[in-house]
């Protein structure tokens, strides 16, 4: 039997958490993913197929790292568009990650921004 990679496992743990976590038009999805350089968010309606608001550290106005610090801005910044577009409530999905470290100031900087999960 062949060894699965790190990478091979978190997608395997991605897939086990999104059969029983869809977003709705009325409580989209918050998904999350982390890179060694940088971390990204999006609030998608799975109903729809649609992304509704998106954050990531690569954008220039965020001057984010892929840091504690960088997750948390990008956090807010999601939180702060998703207030913009209306949606107030969301589903997390932490992609197979931890929730620890970069997801969970993500989850925080969501949070204070004022998205409820």
């Amino acid at each position: 039997m062949a060894t699965k990679s790190r990478s091979d496992m978190r997608v395997h743990r991605h897939e086990r958490i999104r059969k029983t976590l869809t977003g709705t038009a009325a409580r989209p999805r918050l998904a999350v993913y982390k890179s060694q350089k940088h971390i990204n968010a999006q609030i998608i309606d799975d109903t729809a197929g649609h992304t509704l608001v998106a954050a990531s550290s690569m954008e220039k106005d965020l001057k984010a790292k892929a840091n504690a610090e960088g997750a948390k801005a990008v956090g807010k910044a999601i939180g702060e568009r998703a207030k913009k577009a209306g949606v107030t409530s969301v589903v997390f999905d932490r992609g197979g990650f931890r929730y620890h470290g970069c997801v969970a100031k993500l989850a925080e900087g969501a949070r204070e921004a004022g998205l409820e999960f």
